[in-house]
């Protein structure tokens, strides 16, 4: 039989996520930011991951950000934000780390959906990743294109669906291959543009940034 209309609907507006943020420890980040030093990579990379963190507290169906990362620069400033900070217990990579945090979600709210997303999309707003969880939630699985068009940036699995990350080379492909739905609307460009490379921070920058990483990119010449 197929699902009531009206009440996928309904669970997308009421339907509440846990969204696990996974960041590294920032001496090893952003290394395909190639010219930049390493202090300089590491500055970007926590501007960035504290605008997403705080674009992502204040979405709307976002009942609790989980930052797992083991840096306690990362960890201080994701908290002062309001996010719930997991140490990697891992240590296994990105996947490892969204699973970890999806299973404190499972075990603490068993009714919540599952959410990873990506720890530098500067220019992300709140709105956009309320409306592609909500999307999510009528769906079961489904995950936001990165705007290169062959990664992720978000992954989405609402309760009852298994919580199955396959964010690396090639995820689009291998999320399409799983059976997630590809969400791609104009109204998503900040929730698809990630930064590795400056170009990508140009990019954004045109967007616009959240407000640590466009203090950073105005006090220096990054763009």
């Amino acid at each position: 039989m197929a699902p009531d209309v009206d009440l996928l609907a309904a669970r997308s507006a009421t339907l509440t996520w846990s969204l696990v943020i996974p960041v590294k420890v920032l001496a090893q980040a952003k290394s395909r930011l190639t010219g930049l030093a390493d202090r300089r990579r590491s500055e970007l990379a926590l501007a960035m991951a504290a605008d997403t963190i705080a674009a992502a507290v204040q979405a709307q169906t976002v009942g609790a950000v989980l930052v797992v990362t083991d840096d306690p620069v990362v960890g201080d400033i994701a908290a002062a934000l309001g996010a719930i900070v997991l140490p990697d217990t891992p240590q296994a990579g990105l996947n490892d780390a969204l699973a970890h945090g999806a299973a404190y979600s499972e075990h603490r709210w068993p009714d919540r959906g599952r959410a990873g997303l990506a720890g530098d999309l500067p220019g992300l707003k709140p709105g956009e990743l309320t409306a592609a969880l909500g999307a999510a939630a009528r769906v079961g699985a489904a995950f936001v294109p990165d705007a290169e068009g062959t990664g992720t940036t978000l992954y989405a699995a609402a309760p009852g669906t298994r919580f199955c990350p396959q964010f690396g080379p090639a995820s689009r492909d291998k999320h399409l291959a799983a059976g997630a739905m590809e969400l791609i609307a104009r109204e998503l460009v900040g929730l698809r543009q990630d930064v590795d490379t400056i170009e990508d921070l140009r990019a954004a920058t045109k967007i616009g940034l959240g407000p640590r990483t466009r203090a950073l990119v105005a006090a220096g010449s990054w763009v």
